[in-house]
């Protein structure tokens, strides 16, 4: 998996703290928003989604709040492909503090056509990029 990990550090500033003194629960999606595009960003897989007429969608996002996040916190945030099978990826993620796991997640996407929104076999040059863990 190390190869596969892609990660970023967050400072965490007033923008995302909710009324509770901690980050908002939305902000946690965001952030694996941002990850994800990220991490596939570092393959270019943009080029081979354009001339194939591709895009991903996310169908379903877990989140489990360990410990909350505060103003000030520095938070390391990973992510790497879990899995890639037929029309779908499982994507983990996982947000620490000094070490220490505050969340984790996990986003099912699917590969789809992005003219028809209808899900669309991954491809084995999209395989061959995104380099899963199975």
């Amino acid at each position: 998996m190390a190869e596969n990990i892609y990660q970023k550090t967050i400072e965490v500033g007033a923008a995302v703290i909710d009324r509770n003194g901690h980050v908002n629960n939305v902000v946690y999606v965001e952030w694996m928003q941002e990850l994800a595009i990220g991490h596939a960003s570092t393959w270019k897989v943009d080029d081979l989604m354009a001339e194939q007429g591709t895009t991903w969608f996310a169908r379903k996002h877990v989140i489990e709040y360990l410990r909350p996040i505060h103003l000030g916190d520095k938070i390391e945030a990973r992510t790497w492909i879990a899995s890639a099978e037929r029309v779908k990826s499982l994507r983990r993620y996982e947000f620490l503090r000094n070490g220490q796991r505050v969340a984790q997640g996990e986003t099912e996407w699917v590969y789809v056509d992005a003219e028809t929104g209808r899900p669309k076999r991954i491809p084995e040059q999209m395989h061959s990029l995104i380099r899963t863990d199975d």
